[in-house]
């Protein structure tokens, strides 16, 4: 199962991310997911201790492994470099693993337009693909905003791409931008996730004025998320309402896709 969470930031799909990858890996699931956030949060979300995360580093800022892999230096155009690198080693060494699930920090390219390309693009969008074609059973891609980093060819072995939301016109607003650029390139799989839903007018605003996604499941707001954070927990274990929520977006996944 492939799935790609996206949103605008601040929606809470990492929080998503979290929740649906430690579900998973409590069911003994071989879990890998790839945090393809600028301001990477996914081991927090997840509760990894600091001394996993102090080893954790997006690969998007590994320079000197970009030049090496590439044959140009981050941030220069033009000019020639290796538009396919070698990746198939990157997961196992730098990803680290807690409570059964494996974590990959991306980071982002700022690309400038469609049209840019530079050595941190192409190490990550080879990554991107790579990961999509490896036999992990479960991968989750928390990606940032867009979908740059799925190309045509990769569409096909992505399930689903998960959009998360807030009970609001701004951000169903987001949702339906970021469905025209998943139709784009040719990505029709779509499910929308309120989320910080409060109640039932909420849920059912969400439900009637959706863009055409059809909704998945609804999260609940609750404060005990941001306390969650403070003290460093995982949003799965101190939450449980929200854990219950994800359990049954798994479960509404696993018909919808298939084991």
């Amino acid at each position: 199962m492939k799935l790609a969470i996206s949103g605008k930031g601040g929606v809470g799909k990492t929080t998503l991310a979290a929740l649906l990858a430690q579900v998973y890996a409590d069911e003994g699931r071989d879990v890998l997911a790839a945090d393809g956030d600028p301001s990477p949060c996914l081991a927090g979300a997840l509760g990894f201790p600091d001394e996993l995360r102090a080893k954790l580093s997006p690969i998007a800022e590994m320079d000197a492994l970009i030049e090496e892999r590439t044959g140009a230096k981050p941030g220069t155009t033009g000019g020639f470099f290796t538009l396919n690198p070698r990746v198939d080693d990157l997961p196992e060494r730098f990803s680290v693993t807690h409570r059964g699930v494996r974590l990959l920090e991306m980071g982002s390219v700022d690309l400038g337009g469609s049209g840019c390309i530079c050595p941190e693009s192409a190490m990550l969008k080879t990554l991107f693909t790579h990961l999509l074609f490896r036999d992990d059973e479960v991968l989750i891609l928390d990606m940032y905003a867009g979908v740059e980093h799925l190309g045509r060819a990769t569409v096909d072995f992505v399930d689903a791409m998960i959009i998360v939301v807030e009970p609001t016109k701004r951000s169903l607003g987001t949702a339906r931008q970021i469905k025209k650029l998943a139709q784009d390139i040719g990505l029709k799989r779509l499910w929308l996730v309120g989320n910080k839903v409060r109640d039932e007018d909420e849920a059912a605003f969400l439900r009637n004025e959706t863009p055409g996604i059809p909704v998945l499941g609804l999260l609940p707001s609750d404060t005990a998320v941001q306390e969650a954070d403070r003290l460093g927990i995982a949003v799965y274990d101190h939450v449980p309402a929200l854990r219950r929520a994800a359990e049954e977006i798994a479960k509404k996944l696993d018909e919808e896709i298939g084991d």
